[in-house]
């Protein structure tokens, strides 16, 4: 089974994210499920969502504590929240920054697998919003194929309908665009 926890701002898409995983995941005949973590915090507030994947059926139903994925679509949450806590030491840490990748393993304290994309610049380019949740999902799919690409363009087709062109665009981007770091070995 692969464990998600993602972290985001209300507002930025992070449930759909973890939605748009599980509905993909689910449409490749794996069983999935995704779930938010908030409060009654208004839109810009840290939230977290969570999504799990597996080939057999998922009987936890609880928050995702130990993940194999963490996604970080805010940057700023790096310096809020310890967004790598029970990140798998095998894990792939997955941020939205232009920032460089010294400066994200410093800030984030995390030496192992990461995948950096500048999120917030292919949302402004594609869909005009500091929107980032499609984008870090083609950063995602890159970096784990944990996920037929196809399928979840159908399943970004299907949710967002009149204003699915600007997103698949900005997913396909994110694909081609995210460097991926195999992290520092010590030792």
């Amino acid at each position: 089974m692969l464990e998600f926890r993602f972290h985001g701002r209300g507002g930025q898409g992070s449930v759909t994210s973890a939605e748009l995983l599980a509905v993909t995941a689910i449409s490749d005949n794996k069983f999935a499920q995704a779930f938010p973590s908030f409060g009654p915090e208004r839109r810009g507030a840290p939230v977290q969502a969570f999504a799990r994947i597996s080939d057999t059926p998922i009987r936890n139903r609880s928050k995702v504590y130990r993940p194999n994925v963490v996604l970080v679509l805010d940057y700023s949450l790096v310096s809020m929240v310890n967004v790598i806590s029970g990140l798998a030491e095998d894990g792939l840490l997955v941020v939205s920054t232009s920032n460089s990748e010294e400066q994200v393993r410093r800030e984030t304290k995390w030496n192992g697998r990461l995948a950096m994309v500048d999120g917030i610049r292919i949302a402004m380019t594609h869909i005009k919003r500091p929107i980032n949740n499609t984008v870090m999902l083609g950063s995602l799919i890159k970096a784990t194929g944990c996920v037929n690409m196809n399928q979840m363009e159908e399943a970004v087709k299907e949710r967002f309908g009149k204003i699915a062109a600007v997103n698949l665009n900005a997913l396909k981007e994110a694909f081609e665009t995210v460097t991926i770091s195999e992290g520092v070995k010590h030792g």
